[in-house]
């Protein structure tokens, strides 16, 4: 475990200190400055922009505080530059092409953001604990995201481990699933199912011969669709999944909701062994790298999942069986992926159409026109598409 946990050192008080670098979405920053109260947001704006990394050693609400701060500086509209008049413009740009640049300029302003705030950090004892004044007691929160205490201290940004805080309440508290009538309690780092109209295809669409005897679920995340299928009576659902985390956090969800009988959740890398009469897969739907570990469900980089899938899949589909694909085809009005290449995939792996069934998604941005994605989010359609080998 301390391999994949480097160590990061810095000089305090006149001596050399070191801790475990705890992070999945960044480096560590290759200067470190203890820092407290009388630190102003200015001074650390300035530091973290230069690439420093600020040790907390003040009031702990007051580093949120700081963090808050630094956020409202982070996240200034930068001055725009306006062409002078009879400076050369692009005429027409494409529709698709604007898209794809409003994308790759969000995302670009999403990681400078992301990298600035995770730059004030602070220290956890040995036994993941926090000494500072007003800490709140994070060990229960941290255990469940990085293990048992290894006897080291560490170091990771205030700005995760407030996510650590927040996947320990939705962990404890659970998403409720309408589909399922249930609730569904994600772990840290597993995607959690807060839209919900790609379960309502899954509820809804009919279930082809034989699939009530086995389906397989790739990459199945929360456990949430292979939840749904026991509840739609399949007798038994083999759930796939490569990370240790979604395994177990699965696992803990099927039994709480009942079905351990009926899924049987395994380690693979796409497809269990064997063929069934239905394969449901969501993939991640936007073809882009991902800035932080928790994105890998939604950025799926050169479609990488996607084509695996689908290159994959009659191999495994029983003869009359189905694979449904659930996709949102928002990856198109990004200007990331057209349609055309999509079905040049379906058909070059030996499948074929054989129904879609379309819904409109209902999550706030697609409604919010202040969101910088907007125009893409609004046209968005999510999809089951239901795939059968030619």
């Amino acid at each position: 475990m301390n391999e994949q946990h480097p160590w990061i050192t810095w000089e305090e008080s006149g001596a050399p200190q070191r801790a475990r670098w705890r992070s999945e979405s960044q480096a560590a920053p290759t200067t470190l400055l203890p820092v407290d109260d009388t630190f102003t947001a200015n001074a650390a704006f300035k530091a973290v922009s230069e690439g420093t990394g600020l040790l907390w050693r003040g009031d702990f609400q007051n580093g949120r505080q700081l963090l808050q701060a630094l956020a409202r500086r982070v996240d200034r509209p930068a001055r725009v530059h306006t062409p002078r008049a009879g400076a050369p413009t692009r005429a027409l740009a494409d529709a698709a092409t604007l898209a794809r640049e409003a994308f790759l300029r969000h995302r670009e302003s999403q990681a400078r953001r992301a990298a600035l705030l995770g730059r004030v950090l602070v220290q956890f004892d040995a036994g993941h604990a926090i000494a500072l004044r007003r800490a709140p007691d994070v060990r229960t929160a941290v255990t469940e995201a990085w293990g048992a205490p290894d006897g080291s201290s560490s170091v990771a940004s205030l700005r995760e481990l407030q996510g650590l805080i927040g996947a320990h309440e939705w962990r404890k508290k659970g998403v409720e699933v309408p589909a399922l009538r249930a609730r569904i309690h994600p772990w840290f780092g597993v995607f959690s199912p807060l839209r919900g109209e790609y379960l309502d295809l899954i509820a809804q669409a009919p279930l082809p011969p034989g699939a009530q005897a086995l389906a397989f679920d790739v990459g199945t995340g929360t456990g949430v669709i292979a939840a749904l299928l026991a509840r739609r009576g399949v007798q038994q659902v083999v759930a796939t999944d490569l990370a240790p985390r979604a395994i177990a956090c699965a696992t803990e969800n099927l039994a709480r909701l009942g079905c351990a009988r009926q899924v049987r959740v395994v380690a693979a890398d796409m497809f269990p062994e064997g063929r069934a009469a239905l394969v449901v897969c969501n993939p991640p739907w936007v073809p882009a790298p991902a800035n932080a570990a928790i994105e890998r469900a939604v950025y799926d980089p050169d479609s990488a999942m996607l084509r695996a899938f689908l290159a994959g899949l009659a191999a495994h589909l029983e003869p009359g069986g189905e694979g449904w694909l659930v996709m949102s085809d928002l990856a198109e009005h990004l200007g990331l992926r057209t349609r055309d290449e999509m079905l040049g995939w379906i058909a070059a792996a030996g499948l074929r159409v054989a129904a879609r069934h379309d819904t409109r998604p209902t999550h706030p941005k697609a409604g919010d026109p202040t969101d910088p994605l907007f125009a893409a989010r609004s046209r968005e359609v999510t999809s089951l598409w239901r795939l059968v080998a030619q």
